[in-house]
């Protein structure tokens, strides 16, 4: 079942005196993520943007395993920010970059990039459990930064729970939906179909969903092939 998503840090859980903040769900999930990031990252090298990497805790593993990539981890939040800066510490991997502060429901997030501080273009934008807690314009800010930063082979990869075909793949996504939209209305679990559109409307397709543990998947997309 998809946990509720609360702020890290505030869900009772103890912080490191470093700031270093520990997500549950990063200890069941990493390694499946990672099994999929492997079929589109093995053996290249570039420049990844996770956004909306909450803890840190991810974008480390991913860059201890993908060492000829450079990763960029970002978030919204100040803790978070923190927390991902003390995991980067902790970790001492030379292909981490300081986190970004990127709000995704500017479609022109990617300017925090452009001013300097990033890369020219990116191999892959990576968010995991962000778009079904925030508005839909974080999802809209989302697609239309990637499609206008990736790279012509680029791919953007959400990870989390989806419907397919207007239906919940499993009861217990359609709880979490439930608690999701009673919180705020603005929230819930997003439909496949509805982020295929997102998607074709800034020259994305969706080109493959993977099977994920506890009823989640990982969308991959990439820049829609010229007619």
């Amino acid at each position: 079942m998809a946990e509720y998503v609360v702020e890290f840090g505030r869900d009772g859980r103890p912080v490191e005196p470093d700031g270093r903040l520990d997500a549950p769900a990063f200890h069941r999930n990493h390694q499946a993520i990672r099994t999929v990031l492997q079929r589109f990252l093995a053996g290249k090298s570039g420049d990844v943007l996770e956004a909306g990497s909450g803890t840190g805790q991810h974008v480390v593993d991913f860059a201890k395993h993908f060492p000829d990539i450079v990763w960029w981890p970002s978030d919204f939040n100040e803790q978070h920010l923190k927390s991902i800066a003390a995991w980067r510490a902790h970790a001492a991997l030379a292909n981490i970059r300081p986190p970004l502060r990127i709000d995704l429901s500017d479609p022109d997030w990617c300017a925090a990039l452009r001013d300097g501080r990033g890369p020219q273009e990116l191999l892959a934008v990576f968010c995991a459990n962000v778009i079904h807690i925030a508005p839909w314009r974080v999802a809209e800010g989302l697609f239309a930064g990637a499609a206008r930063y990736l790279r012509e082979d680029g791919r953007l990869l959400l990870y989390g729970p989806f419907k397919r075909g207007g239906k919940h793949t499993a009861l217990s996504n359609a709880i979490f939906d439930t608690s999701l939209r009673e919180g705020n209305a603005e929230w819930g679990v997003r439909d496949l179909g509805d982020l295929e559109k997102l998607a074709a409307s800034v020259g994305l397709v969706l080109i493959e969903v993977a099977e994920m543990p506890a009823n989640n998947l990982v969308l991959v997309f990439g820049r829609a092939k010229a007619a």
